[in-house]
This record gives C-alpha cells, structure tokens and sequence, in this order.
C-alpha cells in the first residue's frame, strides 16, 4: 500500500443533552392536552401546565434557550409567551423544518445542541432538523418511532417540565429544582 494515502473518518458526533443550549417546543399536544376550546365569541381558550412553564423558565436562567413553534396562531398563545418572557417564537408556521434552522440561527446553535419537543405528523420534519426529538407519551406510534425518546408525560401534563429537568439532570444544574437553595438563586426571574 506505499504511496496511497489512508483516509481515516472520524466517527459522527452523537447530539448529547449535556450539549443542549436550544430547546424547540410544539404548544398544541405538548404544552396543551391538544384539546381546543372555544367560548361564545370564537375565541379559542386552552389550558397549559404551569409546570412546564417554570420548566421554560429554569432552562432559560440555566443558560438553554426556549423556543416556541406551533403550527396555530392566537391570541391565547401570544399572551402566554409573553407571560413566561419567552423571545424565540415563530407561531402559525406549517414548515417546521425551516422554522428549526430559523430558530436556531436566531439562537446561535448549531442542530447538534438543539433538541425538539412534539406530538405529531406536523413535528416530524423538525424532529429530523434537530439533533434529539422527543415525543409525548400520547403521540401517535409513528412519531414515538420517529422521535429520539419518548417522553412518559402525555402532552398538557407537565411533559415540557419532564424534558427540562432531565437536560438540567444531564448538565449538572439539577439544583435549581431540587433544592431550595438552588431555587432561590434564580427565583426573582420565575414565572409560571
């Protein structure tokens, strides 16, 4: 083999959630149970976990960004992104995919660092932009298969907060949620 060059690849790096920065979350099915109301003027009205919004906001004071992404836009939701102070959010988006590599720019990650959350078909393009995926436990069997793991919290049943504490577990700071100590430290920026 003299005078021919070995050409060694080096092995693909697998996204890890200690290496999580950006965190892409559908709202309909993940942050809801996915079931929609509506009251006698149209206006739609939903209900959200308040666990996952402090979940949002200890990733967020933790140094992981949060980003929402449905495919619906509302008044609702607008004001509940405003409420957690959230300011990655593209909302009425049915090109998921695109929004991901918009979001994540708009972050400064790359694919390897972002990790996406998700109920159905509409999600799967964004599972495939994002370096890990999770389904909730109530998604459809085909997006369970689709995701990188599957959560055990159905969606609007605190399945955002279940992901937030399992990266802040993976990267050390599982201490904002498990001790008052820890808690107190960022409690001034909470939100629910």
């Amino acid at each position: 083999m003299e005078g021919r060059e070995v050409v060694v690849q080096a092995p693909a790096v697998a996204p890890s959630l200690a290496d999580i920065r950006l965190v892409i979350t559908d709202v309909d099915g993940v942050l809801t149970d996915g079931g929609l109301f509506y009251d006698a003027t149209g206006e739609c009205l939903k209900r959200f976990h308040v666990r996952d919004g402090l979940g949002m906001k200890l990733l967020e004071q933790s140094g992981v960004r949060v980003a929402v992404l449905s495919g619906r836009d509302s008044a609702v939701l607008r004001k509940r992104v405003a409420d957690l102070g959230l300011g990655l959010c593209l909302l009425g988006v049915k090109d998921k995919a695109a929004a991901c590599r918009t979001l994540m720019e708009q972050a400064g990650v790359t694919a390897l660092q972002t990790a996406c959350v998700g109920d159905d078909s509409i999600d799967l393009p964004a599972f495939a932009s994002c370096g890990l995926s999770f389904a909730v436990a109530d998604a459809p069997e085909y997006v369970r298969r689709a995701a990188t793991a599957v959560l055990q919290s159905k969606g609007g049943e605190g399945a955002f907060r279940e992901l937030a504490d399992t990266i802040l577990r993976a990267q050390g700071k599982q201490g904002v949620y498990e001790t008052a100590q820890g808690y107190a430290k960022v409690m001034s920026e909470m939100a629910q």
